[in-house]
């Protein structure tokens, strides 16, 4: 049985690798190496084995794969404010009934659309260090019903560290219930697949407080065997699985291959929560985002084509104020939104519009 740490030192992570195995000319290597310098490449194997080499436009590649045309220096670093909203090193606390916990700076690869650029693979100034010290917060917060235990990739943690989590978090009666945030089903399945200790701890602490796993499929070549096998294990073990997909420039931003995937996700029993807007990060605003009306109309087309659960993804903006449900026009030709959360409980719920203009993909000022 493979293990997953030696799976993982496999990773491609150099150019020089990467270009025994895709054809590039000398220009879009030095472009992509400048990229790599700010922004680490890894690619697992089992990932870049998805990709069609003979297609330059494919879109597991362009997940995976870094620009050819170096650094965009447009965007910002931290969208979303999260270290604004950190209350200890590691955890945010920007949603009154909740807390997140970055456990990690590691992924088992590294999406090249990733909104935590700045942290992931590289600084580990943000990553959580004393786990009691969030338990002990957690504690003081008896608003807190529930935890979400993110990263990087909260599997790939070594097993001892998932343990302490899930021993001393479940342990709180006023949790409801525990996140488990990973996209090892979609890039890593061996780290699921091949552990039946993992299994076995999960399965333990799924007794105790019940877990969910948010997991991060964004188009239907994503969904293999592997894969599938991944979310099996985990179902078997009573754990939901639940998808975020990101709507992306040049990957999934048609209706039909959004449908696609909405139809595949349910059909393995996974229950689409969101569709992302790609975020303003830096290095990916100009190669990754839709415009907001655009999107809209893509989001729409594909849940108009789902039955039942497949219509539950509602569009979504995670703005520094909060989670925005984006709807599409008005009659008047307005975007409507509405905050599904807010780190202004006053927002909640609030409906709002906005003139905005065809090439507008995010809201700069609320």
């Amino acid at each position: 049985m493979t293990n997953w740490k030696d799976e993982l030192s496999r990773n491609i992570t150099t150019v020089s690798e990467l270009r025994t195995k895709l054809a590039l000319s000398d220009d879009e290597a030095r472009g992509m190496e400048e990229v790599v310098h700010y922004f680490p490449m890894s690619i697992s194997r089992y990932y870049f084995s998805l990709i069609d080499p003979d297609d330059p436009h494919d879109p597991i590649r362009k997940m995976c794969v870094p620009a050819t045309a170096g650094l965009d220096r447009e965007g910002l670093l931290d969208t979303s404010g999260e270290q604004s909203n950190t209350v200890l090193p590691g955890m945010q606390h920007k949603y009154r009934e909740t807390v997140m916990i970055l456990s990690t700076n590691q992924c088992g690869m590294y999406c090249r659309y990733c909104f935590r650029r700045r942290l992931v693979g590289l600084s580990g100034n943000e990553v959580a260090s004393h786990i009691d010290e969030m338990v002990d917060y957690v504690k003081d917060h008896p608003e807190i019903s529930d935890i979400l235990i993110s990263g990087g990739d909260a599997l790939l943690n070594d097993n001892s560290v998932i343990e302490e989590y899930l021993q001393k978090f479940s342990a709180l009666e006023q949790l409801d219930f525990i996140r488990i945030a990973t996209r090892t089903p979609v890039t890593f399945p061996c780290r699921i697949n091949s552990d039946p200790e993992l299994q076995a701890l999960l399965a333990k602490y799924n007794q105790i407080k019940q877990l969910y796993v948010v997991t991060h499929f964004n188009h239907p070549h994503e969904l293999s065997e592997e894969s599938h096998q991944a979310v099996q294990t985990l179902q078997r073990l009573g754990i939901p699985v639940k998808n975020q997909t990101v709507l992306l420039q040049g990957v999934n931003d048609d209706p039909e291959t959004l449908s696609t995937l909405l139809k595949g996700l349910t059909s393995w029993g996974i229950i689409p929560h969101y569709i992302f807007q790609c975020r303003p990060v830096l290095g990916v605003k100009s190669r990754f985002q839709v415009p907001l009306e655009r999107g809209s109309e893509i989001v729409n087309a594909a849940n108009a084509r789902q039955n039942g659960f497949g219509k539950s993804a509602q569009y979504t903006m995670s703005h520094v104020t909060g989670k925005i449900t984006i709807f599409g026009k008005n009659d008047a030709g307005e975007m409507v939104f509405q905050y599904r959360q807010a780190k202004n409980p006053a927002d909640i719920s609030r409906i709002f519009t906005r003139k905005l203009n065809s090439t507008d993909t995010w809201l700069e000022e609320l």
